[in-house]
Order: C-alpha cells, then structure tokens, then sequence
C-alpha cells in the first residue's frame, strides 16, 4: 500500500509554502524555517504512518501533520442525451511541516 499517493504542486500549495517559510525566518536573516508542504495521501493513512512514509521517502525530518478528509461529490450535467449523473473520488491531503531548514526539492528527479 503506497501511503504518499502524489505531492500538490499547485499556485495555492506554493503560496502556503513560501507563506510559512518567510512567517517563521530567523531574526538574524538566516535560511527559512518550518516549510510546509501538501501531499495526497491514502484514505486509510493516519499521521504516523505518513510521518515515516516522508521521512523514509525524502530523509527529512518531519515535526507535524495535519489531515484533511474530502467526501466524494455528487456531479450532474444536463446533455442532449439528459441529465448525466456522476462522483468525483473520496481523497485525503496531509499537510506536513518540516524541522528547522529542512526542504523538500520535487524537481530533483527531473532530467
């Protein structure tokens, strides 16, 4: 059972990262601290699990998580066929906060 499913690189995810890290920077200007990053995750993950899945899968040091449940959505359209009835997916994100300077780079693997 793979725990991280994929990471949320979104303008909205990007914001609250840089957000976080610029609310928390040293008073003497050194590198940003406690950087928060957006993962989706199983719906059957708890925290801990999701902790040792990051700190296993990127060799940082995670301090918290925060979990967030969405339920499926029923959608509907109306068509020349009627109306067109359907569900978006159950998923669950996990906001993972980083120890002091630690950094997760996502673009590392790209070639």
């Amino acid at each position: 059972m793979a725990i991280l499913i994929k990471p949320i690189v979104t303008e909205k995810m990007t914001k609250i990262t840089d957000k976080s890290s610029e609310a928390r920077k040293k008073k003497d200007g050194s590198a940003p601290v406690n950087t928060t990053y957006g993962f989706y995750v199983d719906t059957n993950a708890n925290k801990i699990q999701i902790k040792q899945a990051v700190e296993a899968k990127f060799g940082v040091t995670v301090e918290s998580v925060n979990t967030i449940n969405y339920a499926g959505k029923v959608k509907s359209r109306y068509t020349k066929r009627g109306l067109q009835v359907g569900k978006k997916s159950a998923y669950k994100k996990a906001y993972v906060t980083l120890k002091d300077g630690e950094t997760i780079d996502f673009y590392a693997n790209i070639n």
